[in-house]
């Protein structure tokens, strides 16, 4: 193998979670992954850390763009209309990842650790949010509802998003349950 590998960290995703598939996320080694990928295990962990990794890169990507979305929405906006926005930049960032996040899915469904992991990322998520709307001036407790009620809306979008067969954007499934929560809370 040459020295210079061209996209190895998507190399090394793709045959990660292609054998987190096909074998299960237990039963596949790191040396499995690079070798499905043509590279080698030094190559895999000068690009992850680990296994999990390979599923949870981007997370960070992710937080920044939804509070730097939440943080530019206009000052006078309300909490939940600032929390739209930051729903709005998830769904630019996921982007055309649909398929893969699909698969990422079915893989963290099946194992406990990693669904341990992915609600801790939630977690912090969240907490980020809660920090940005409280920066924005938003007082407690209504910095953390609005923040909490805001991933409740990302969640369950993106798990509508991910389902078989789905077609609609990931904004535009985020954007009618934030509808849904208005008629909910208005009690319509």
């Amino acid at each position: 193998m040459g020295r210079w590998e061209p996209d190895a960290a998507g190399r090394l995703r793709a045959a990660a979670l292609e054998l987190f598939v096909e074998r299960g996320y237990e039963q596949t080694t790191v040396a499995d992954v690079a070798a499905r990928a043509g590279l080698t295990a030094r190559t895999f962990f000068r690009h992850f850390s680990d296994k999990k990794e390979v599923l949870f890169r981007g997370s960070e990507g992710l937080q920044q763009a939804m509070v730097g979305a939440l943080l530019a929405a206009p000052a006078e906006a309300p909490a939940m209309d600032a929390i739209a926005a930051a729903l709005r930049a998830a769904a630019t960032y996921l982007g055309d990842m649909r398929d893969f996040a699909r698969r990422r899915r079915e893989v963290i469904a099946a194992h406990a650790v990693l669904r341990e992991r992915e609600l801790s990322k939630l977690e912090d998520l969240s907490a980020a949010l809660a920090a940005a709307l409280r920066q924005r001036g938003t007082r407690e407790p209504d910095a953390r509802l609005a923040a909490e009620a805001g991933m409740l809306v990302f969640r369950l979008a993106f798990e509508q998003w991910v389902a078989p067969g789905e077609q609609r954007s990931l904004d535009g499934i985020a954007q009618q349950l934030l509808e849904r929560l208005g008629d909910v809370a208005g009690g319509h």
